[in-house]
């Protein structure tokens, strides 16, 4: 026999029923937006767009970021040792203050270690140049700090005789503000040292 408790309870355990089904296509429905949303995001970051002259749509691909660090590491080594070892007793000490702005303390620590041995007193005093030929560095981006080992080619011309030496320095880099114009690229070089320093055969 039916009475009016069985109707409220079949009544009530309809309405969970819906109620509970509505839930579950509601969480449904979020989580699909959610994967939606999450898909645009992602291939937003990897495209983006510019409006032509006619008013159509250009896409423009953005570079990977580990290529553009690859370029950027490379060339702040390159400037580096360009200032720091490119010098002359007219020039070495507007180059050394470049230089050490793309170091930390280990750079200055080598400065003030190679300007207490009179390297360059003696560049003055003997009118030498300090010319570099060639740097080439190898490169360790998996993590940061990232790794290098530079070799740096260069010569010192003492007037009527012409040396060639080949510098082998390492040391990491760390990801920092960029300072116009005083680091660019927005690296620092740590935990640098010169490694060995050998004398080349002169091929003339």
């Amino acid at each position: 026999m039916r009475t009016a408790y069985r109707n409220i309870y079949s009544v009530l355990k309809l309405n969970r029923f819906i109620v509970m089904m509505v839930v579950l296509l509601a969480l449904g429905s979020s989580g699909f937006s959610g994967l939606m949303v999450y898909d645009i995001y992602r291939k937003s970051m990897n495209n983006a767009f510019a409006i032509n002259t006619d008013g159509s749509v250009i896409p423009l691909k953005w570079v990977a970021q580990k290529e553009n660090l690859k370029v950027e590491v490379l060339a702040h080594l390159e400037l580096f040792h360009t200032y720091f070892y490119n010098i002359d007793a007219s020039n070495y000490e507007k180059n050394l203050e470049k230089a050490l702005w793309l170091g930390n303390s280990s750079v200055d620590n080598l400065y003030r270690q190679k300007k207490a041995d009179g390297v360059y007193n003696r560049l003055i005093q003997y009118s030498l140049v300090q010319k570099v030929l060639s740097i080439e560095s190898e490169l360790d981006l998996s993590n940061e700090p990232y790794q290098f080992r530079t070799s740096t080619i260069f010569e010192i011309n003492r007037g009527t005789i012409t040396d060639t030496y080949e510098l082998i320095s390492t040391g990491n880099l760390l990801v920092v503000d960029r300072n116009y114009p005083n680091n660019t690229h927005g690296l620092l070089i740590t935990n640098y040292f010169e490694n060995s320093l050998k004398k080349l055969k002169n091929e003339n």
